[in-house]
C-alpha cells in the first residue's frame, strides 16, 4: 500500500541521523569502565543478584588466580550429571526436575504422584482456544505465535493480575503444562494454512510424559520409540535452567520485580529468548553443518576439515561472520557440562537412526574447531562445544521442523523462568534498575 511505502522511505531517510546521534565511542566505555553486555573482558558477568535455584562454575580460585575448569551446572544442589543418572531413563524425569526447580526439593513418591496428576490435569486449553486464537493468525514465527497465545490466556484467567505466591504457582504450572500445545499447535496451523499441508490436532494423553506427548502431538501417526522419547527428555532436562544471568531469565526477574503479572512476564522472556544471540544458536549450527557437508569433500580428512574451518573463522566462507557456531560459551571455559552429558544420548539416537557418519563429522569438528579458534583468536577462557552444537542435530533426527527449534528451547526453559519468578516474588525487594551514565551533549 502507498502509505506503507511512504513510511518505509521516510524511515530510511532518517537512518543516518539516528546512527549519528546514537553512536557512543568505545573510548567512552573504557573511560567510564562500563562492562558492555554486563560482562568483563574475561566474560565474567557483573553480579546483580543471588539465587538458590542453580549454579554455574567454570573457574576456580587458586593462589589468587582464576583457573579454568570443566564446567559444572547444578540444579538445587545437584549436578546435572547426577540428576541425569538418577532420572534420565525415568519416563517422567523432566517432570521430577520441574518439581525440584519449582519447590527446591526432590519429591517423594506421594508428592511425585500428586504433581504428575496436577500437570496432567493442567494440559488443557480454554474451549475453542486453538480455533479462535492459535489458528486465527498462523505464522512461521512460532515464538511470536506462542507469545500471542500466552498474553491471550490472561484474558481467560479471572485472577490474571494477582501476584500472590499461590496464584503465581498455579499460573506457572498451567503454563508449563500447556507450552508444548501452544508450540506444536502453532506449528500445525502454520503448516496447514501457509504450506498447504494436512491439518491434525492431537490432544495430549494424560498417561504420557511431557516428552512423549510432544512427539505424539507432533506426528501424524502419533508413533515414537522409547529412545526418541528419552533423548528428547534429556534435551529438555538440560535446557530447563541455566542460572539467573542468562538474558531471558534475567528478563523474567526484571519484569517480575516491577510487579507485573505472570503472563506479561513470560511473554517478555519469550521475546528475549527468540533473539538469535540467545535461543536461535542451534539453527545457526545446522546451517553451518549443511555448508560444511557441501564444501568438505572427504569427511574423514582432518586436514581438509581444518582448512575449511580456518577459512570460516577468517570470515571468507559460510556467512562471513568469522564464527564457528556451537563453539564457545559466554560462561563455560574448558567444557559445557550439558554437552558432555548430552553426547551419550546423541550416540544412542544416531545408532537407531543410522546417522553414524554424520556423528563422525560432528565429533571431528568438535575436536578440530577449538584448535582452529585458538590459532586465530585471543582466547581468555578457553573454548569448547556447547550444548547447542548437538541439539539441532538431535532435533533433525527426531524430524522436528526447524520452525520449532527455538520454541522447543522455550518448552524446557519455562520451568527455569517460573522458578526464578517465584524466587523473585518471595524475596521481593526493589525494582531492578541498573544505572546508565549519560554522555549526552547539552545544548546551550
Amino acid at each position: 500500500m502507498g502509505f506503507e511505502k511512504n513510511i518505509y522511505d521516510y524511515s530510511l531517510s532518517q537512518m543516518g541521523r539516528t546512527v549519528k546521534n546514537d553512536t557512543i565511542s568505545d573510548e567512552l566505555f573504557k573511560k567510564y569502565m562500563v562492562n558492555r553486555g554486563l560482562r568483563d573482558i574475561n566474560g565474567k558477568g557483573v553480579l546483580t543478584g543471588l539465587t538458590n535455584i542453580s549454579e554455574i562454575n567454570s573457574f576456580e580460585e587458586k593462589d589468587g588466580k582464576r583457573i579454568p575448569i570443566d564446567g559444572e551446572l547444578w540444579y538445587r544442589g545437584y549436578t546435572v550429571e547426577r540428576l541425569i543418572k538418577m532420572f534420565g531413563e525415568d519416563r517422567f524425569g523432566y517432570e521430577v526436575l520441574t518439581y525440584l526447580l519449582l519447590f527446591g526439593e526432590l519429591p517423594n513418591e506421594e508428592e511425585r504422584g500428586n504433581f504428575l496428576k496436577i500437570l496432567s490435569e493442567a494440559r488443557d486449553l480454554p474451549t475453542n482456544f486453538v480455533r479462535d486464537v492459535i489458528m486465527k493468525a498462523p505464522t512461521k514465527d512460532v515464538m511470536n505465535s506462542m507469545t500471542r497465545s500466552i498474553l491471550t490466556l490472561a484474558s481467560y484467567d479471572p485472577y490474571a493480575q494477582r501476584t500472590d505466591l499461590g496464584n503465581v504457582i498455579r499460573q506457572s504450572i498451567m503454563l508449563i503444562a500447556t507450552f508444548p500445545m501452544l508450540a506444536i499447535y502453532g506449528y500445525h496451523a502454520y503448516n496447514h494454512f501457509e504450506n498447504m499441508e494436512s491439518m491434525y490436532i492431537h490432544r495430549p494423553d494424560p498417561e504420557m510424559s511431557t516428552a512423549e506427548n510432544i512427539l505424539m502431538m507432533l506426528r501424524p501417526d502419533k508413533q515414537f520409540t522409547t529412545t526418541e522419547a528419552r533423548v528428547l527428555q534429556a534435551a529438555l532436562m538440560l535446557h530447563m535452567e541455566h542460572g539467573g544471568g542468562n538474558n531471558s531469565t534475567f528478563t523474567t526477574r526484571v519484569v517480575t520485580s516491577s510487579g507485573s503479572d505472570t503472563y506479561a512476564t513470560i511473554a517478555a522472556a519469550m521475546s528475549s529468548l527468540k533473539g538469535p544471540r540467545h535461543g536461535g544458536a542451534n539453527l545457526k549450527v545446522m546451517e553451518m553443518m549443511d555448508n560444511i557437508r557441501e564444501n568438505v569433500h572427504d569427511w574423514s580428512d582432518d586436514e581438509e576439515i581444518e582448512k575449511y574451518l580456518t577459512r570460516m573463522i577468517k570470515g571468507s566462507v559460510f556467512d562471513h561472520k568469522g564464527l564457528i557456531y556451537g563453539m564457545g560459551h559466554a560462561v563455560y571455559s574448558l567444557s559445557d557440562p550439558r554437552e558432555r552429558v548430552f553426547k551419550r544420548f546423541v550416540d544412542r539416537l544416531c545408532v537407531e537412526k543410522g546417522r553414524e557418519t554424520d556423528l563422525m563429522l560432528y565429533k571431528k569438528i568438535e575436536d578440530i574447531a577449538p584448535r582452529v579458534i585458538a590459532k586465530e583468536r585471543k582466547i581468555y577462557k578457553g573454548v569448547s562445544p556447547n550444548v547447542d552444537f548437538y541439539s539441532g542435530f538431535v532435533y533433525d533426527m527426531l524430524d522436528i521442523p526447524i520452525e520449532l527449534y527455538t520454541p522447543f528451547f522455550a518448552l524446557a526453559r519455562i520451568t527455569g523462568w517460573s522458578a526464578h519468578r517465584l524466587e523473585e516474588i518471595v524475596g521481593m525487594g526493589k525494582i531492578l534498575r541498573p544505572a546508565y551514565m549519560s554522555v549526552m551533549k547539552r545544548m546551550e
